[in-house]
């Protein structure tokens, strides 16, 4: 994509997301489900696939182009980027980063039409940031394999048509290299979806538990082939360091918005006969949030254009997600405390992205993951003594 048709693809996105979505997010509060209509032309804008190379079908952009955009999209309530981020980050890049050439050609195209939504299943009960311990389980019976197990707080899982499953395949190998992963369809025998999982924010972006029970799938399923047995843990760890740095621009976004809601509130709320922005102490608590809204922004772009070098893919993701996802949580507190009792209130915005940002700490890698991943990349082997 030029330049010139990248710009007005952010364009044509900042307008859908301020003129369609933003006035409808009492309605996607209330429903816990975003309209079709919006879901629509979220498939005709080709957000569905703003990540995926354009031989697949995708508008193909790279990383510092899509922090650009998710800047935009992350502006609204974070269920309209979640309807589509699957399908551009963690699930999809399990196929960019591990998939056979026919496996890319056979699902890529469908999930970046939005025929198909994809799901990213790793996280279980008892192993969310270190995935290296998780227990579903594949076995090997002839030429097919058999699934057994359960994942936890699947993104998208009660609409995902396909599920990047990760399994454990060799319950001798060292803990990070017996797992590889699977395509498997939500059709197929013996995998159940459990009901929406009830949660504190993020209405409209949906989670559930996954189970499977003996469910079969032929060699042609392991992501790879028979060379991606075993290589599942280094794919998911890739596709995650891709997914922070758009979870990072995901927060910069969302503080965007919330510094203009503080802002503009200011400037029309009234205590002595004068606007409360005329208050220095108000000042401050804009000060601040413009500041780190600023300097969220930059810190995403640089990781961007180094993890497009290839350079730094690992530590500047989670620097980033680190740094904005604790960033926009400061800056929707001050955004509440700015508008006083009403920021208290439910159906002020501010109120709703207030619960809406506490999950970003928590996940694609909670802060105190992130924060071991920089240590131990700036310190090397003194982080081990």
């Amino acid at each position: 994509m030029n330049s010139a048709d990248f710009a007005q693809n952010v364009s044509v996105t900042k307008e859908f997301v301020r003129d369609r979505v933003v006035p409808a997010e009492d309605e996607i509060e209330e429903r816990d489900a975003v309209p079709d209509d919006i879901r629509q032309s979220a498939k005709d804008l080709g957000l569905y696939g703003f990540a995926i190379p354009q031989a697949y079908g995708g508008l193909g952009l790279n990383l510092e182009e899509e922090v650009q955009l998710v800047f935009e999209l992350g502006y609204t309530t974070p269920a309209l980027r979640s309807m589509f981020g699957t399908n551009n980050g963690i699930a999809g890049h399990v196929l960019l980063e591990g998939g056979t050439e026919d496996q890319k050609r056979e699902w890529l195209p469908k999930l970046a039409s939005g025929e198909l939504t994809a799901s990213f299943a790793l996280t279980e009960a008892e192993a969310g940031s270190d995935p290296s311990t998780l227990t579903t389980r594949a076995e090997r019976d002839g030429d097919t394999w058999v699934l057994n197990g359960s994942k936890r707080y699947i993104t998208n899982a009660p609409i995902a048509d396909v599920f990047m499953v990760f399994a454990r395949t060799d319950a001798a190998a060292k803990a990070t290299r017996g797992i590889s992963t699977f395509l498997v369809p939500r059709d197929t025998p013996g995998l159940t979806v459990g009901p929406k999982d009830r949660k504190m924010g993020q209405s409209g972006a949906w989670t559930s538990e996954v189970f499977f029970d003996d469910v079969r799938v032929d060699g042609s399923a392991v992501v790879g082939g028979e060379e991606g047995v075993g290589r599942g843990y280094a794919t998911a760890m890739r596709c995650l360091a891709h997914g922070r740095a758009h979870m990072a621009a995901c927060c910069v976004g969302l503080a965007s918005r919330l510094v203009d809601e503080s802002v503009r509130y200011a400037q029309e709320r009234r205590q002595s006969g004068r606007p409360i922005g005329s208050f220095q102490l108000v000042q401050g608590l804009i000060a601040d949030s413009v500041t780190e809204y600023l300097a969220g922004r930059a810190l995403t772009l640089e990781v961007a254009r180094a993890y497009d070098a290839g350079t730094d893919r690992k530590l500047g993701p989670s620097a980033a997600k680190y740094f904005c996802s604790e960033m926009v949580g400061r800056v929707a507190d001050r955004a509440v405390q700015i508008h006083g009792g009403a920021g208290y209130m439910r159906g002020v915005p501010v109120e709703r992205f207030y619960r809406d940002a506490r999950l970003f700490r928590i996940f694609e890698g909670t802060s105190q993951i992130q924060q071991i991943i920089i240590a131990r990349a700036a310190l090397g082997a003194a982080a081990d003594g």
